[in-house]
C-alpha cells in the first residue's frame, strides 16, 4: 500500500495498561516472558546454551573478541590475557554458566564526546571475559532472530550494512516519496525497557538459563569512578550482545511500519520514513511517536527528529541531491566532522615532519573516502581536499617561524626574491598567507603529493571505477 492510503490507515490497537513498578512490574515481566515462550517455539529453542557452550562457537567468539580488541573492562584484563585465564579457569566458568549461578562483572562506563562537540556518549565496556561469552551467544542467536528482522532494518546484520541502507533511501526518494520523516530516538541503549525487551527475546527461545543469562547482563550495572551503581533500563553499548538486542526491540517498530505500508530505513537507532507529502509526514511523526512512547517506551529526540525533505536532512552521514532521480552526496555535517578529526589527528603531531604529519593522516582519509565512495557529486570531495592543502600550507608557514626563514623557504620553493620578502612580511597571519597565491605557488599540488598526500577526489574515482 502506497501514499495518503498508507498513511491514514487506523492505528493498531496500543496495549493500555500501564506498569508503575515494584512487584507489579516482575509481575508482568514474568507473565509476558511465559507467554511469548509458548509461541512459534521449536525443540532446539530449549537447548541453546549447549550451542553456545559448543567447542567450535568457543573457537569463533575466541578469534572474534582477539580481532576486535579493545579496552579492558573493570578487572583490568587484556585481550592478549584472555586466552591463558580461559585455559586454567574455562571448567569453572563453564560449569557456572550450565548451572546458572554465572553473574557478569559490571561494566566499566567510558564517556566519548559526540560528533559536532554536542555533549557525550556513554559506553559501557564490559570484561573481556564477558565480551567473549557475549559473542559466544550472539553467534547462536542471530541465526534464531535475524531471518525474521524486517528488510528495511540494515543496522549490525549479517550480509548488510550502512551503505545498503542509503541506497534504499535514495531509491525511496526517486520512486517519488519526496518528504521524509527524520526520527532519532534519545538515550535508546539506555532507556530500553528491560521487560519490554525480554519480553520479546522470550518468544523466540525457550532456554531458561540463557534468557537468565541474557537479563543477568542487562542488570549488571556500572561502575564509575570505582563505585558500583545498578542498572533498572537499558542495554550498554559496548557489548557484544547490544546491537542485537536493539534489532530485536525495535523489530516491533518495523513490522508497524510495514503493517501501515511505509517505505523507510532504519540503521540501529536511526530510521527515516519516506512519504509524498508535508502534512503526510507531520501525521506519521505524530503517531509513530506516540507508538513508541506507549508500546516500546522509548522517547523520540525532538531535537534532533524533523519532518523535511531528504536533501535537507542527512541520513548515515549522506544526503543527496534534489533532481527527481537523486544523486548520493556527501552531508555537509560529515565534511564538518572529517575536518574536526584531521585537526585532531595534526594537533598530535605538532612539531613533527610534514611528511609524517601526513602519514599518520592517510588511513583515515583512506577510510573516509571508502565509507563515501556511493556519492555521485564530486564538491565535498573538492573542498575538503582544497582546505586539506592549506591546512598543510598553514603549518609549514607557521612551522618556517620568523619573516626572515619565510622568505628564503619562498625563494628556495622558486619565488623571486621581492615578492618572497613582501609575502614574508605582509603582517598576515597563517590561515590568510596559506591561501595566498604565493603559498600555492612554493607549495603546489604535487609537491604534496610527493610527501604522500592522498588525493580525496581521485580516490573516490578510483573506487568507483572499481565498482
Amino acid at each position: 500500500m502506497d501514499g495518503g492510503d498508507a498513511e491514514r490507515k487506523v492505528e493498531k490497537p496500543e496495549d493500555s495498561r500501564r506498569v508503575t513498578g515494584g512487584t507489579r512490574e516482575s509481575k508482568e515481566r514474568a507473565r509476558q516472558t511465559s507467554a511469548a515462550a509458548k509461541e512459534n517455539t521449536r525443540p532446539e529453542e530449549t537447548m541453546l546454551m549447549e550451542k553456545v557452550l559448543h567447542r567450535e562457537n568457543l573457537r569463533r567468539a575466541l578469534r572474534r573478541v582477539i580481532t576486535n580488541k579493545g579496552a579492558p573492562g573493570i578487572d583490568g584484563m587484556t585481550v592478549e590475557a584472555l586466552t591463558s585465564y580461559l585455559k586454567e579457569s574455562w571448567p569453572r566458568i563453564r560449569e557456572e554458566l550450565t548451572s546458572g549461578r554465572y553473574v557478569p562483572e559490571p561494566v566499566r562506563r567510558v564517556e566519548i564526546p559526540k560528533p559536532e562537540g554536542k555533549g557525550t556518549r556513554t559506553l559501557g565496556i564490559p570484561t573481556v571475559l564477558d565480551r567473549f561469552i557475549q559473542q559466544a551467544i550472539l553467534q547462536v542467536l542471530i541465526p534464531l532472530f535475524d531471518p525474521y528482522v524486517s528488510d528495511s532494518s540494515y543496522g549490525f546484520r549479517p550480509g548488510r550494512g550502512s551503505h545498503d541502507a542509503v541506497k534504499a533511501a535514495r531509491e525511496h526518494v526517486e520512486a517519488g516519496y519526496r518528504f521524509v520523516v527524520d526520527i532519532d530516538l534519545e538515550k535508546f541503549f539506555d532507556r530500553v525497557n528491560h521487560d519490554v525487551l525480554m519480553a520479546r527475546v522470550a518468544r523466540r527461545m525457550r532456554d531458561k538459563h540463557l534468557l537468565r543469562l541474557i537479563g543477568r547482563y542487562l542488570t549488571s550495572g556500572v561502575m564509575i569512578g570505582g563505585v558500583f551503581r545498578g542498572q533498572e533500563e537499558g542495554t550498554p553499548q559496548g557489548g557484544p550482545l547490544s546491537p542485537l538486542l536493539s534489532n530485536i526491540l525495535l523489530d516491533e517498530l518495523d513490522k508497524e511500519l510495514e503493517r501501515r505500508g511505509h517505505r523507510f530505513c532504519r540503521y540501529a537507532d536511526d530510521c527515516n520514513i519516506y512519504v509524498k507529502s508535508q502534512a503526510a509526514a507531520e501525521r506519521v511523526m505524530e503517531s509513530i511517536t506516540r507508538y513508541l512512547e506507549k508500546r516500546l517506551r522509548l522517547r523520540v529526540n525532538a531535537e534532533k527528529s524533523a519532518v523535511g525533505r531528504p536533501w535537507e536532512r542527512k541520513f548515515l552521514g549522506y544526503s543527496m541531491t534534489w533532481h527527481k532521480s537523486p544523486k548520493l552526496k556527501v552531508a555537509a555535517a560529515s565534511i564538518k566532522r572529517a575536518k574536526a578529526h584531521i585537526r585532531e589527528i595534526m594537533r598530535k603531531g605538532r612539531g613533527r615532519s610534514l611528511t609524517r604529519g601526513i602519514g599518520e593522516l592517510t588511513p583515515y582519509l583512506r577510510g573516509w573516502v571508502n565509507y563515501f565512495r556511493l556519492s555521485s557529486v564530486k564538491r565535498g570531495f573538492e573542498a575538503l581536499d582544497e582546505w586539506l592543502r592549506r591546512k598543510l600550507r598553514c603549518i609549514l608557514w607557521r612551522q618556517w617561524k620568523n619573516p626572515r626563514t619565510r622568505a628564503r623557504k619562498l625563494m628556495e620553493r622558486g619565488i623571486e626574491k621581492a615578492r618572497a620578502y613582501t609575502s614574508a612580511y605582509n603582517g598576515r597571519g597563517p590561515w590568510w598567507n596559506a591561501g595566498a597565491s604565493h603559498m600555492n605557488l612554493a607549495i603546489p599540488v604535487t609537491w604534496l603529493a610527493q610527501q604522500g598526500l592522498l588525493s580525496l577526489l581521485d580516490e573516490q574515482r578510483r573506487l568507483q571505477n572499481l565498482t
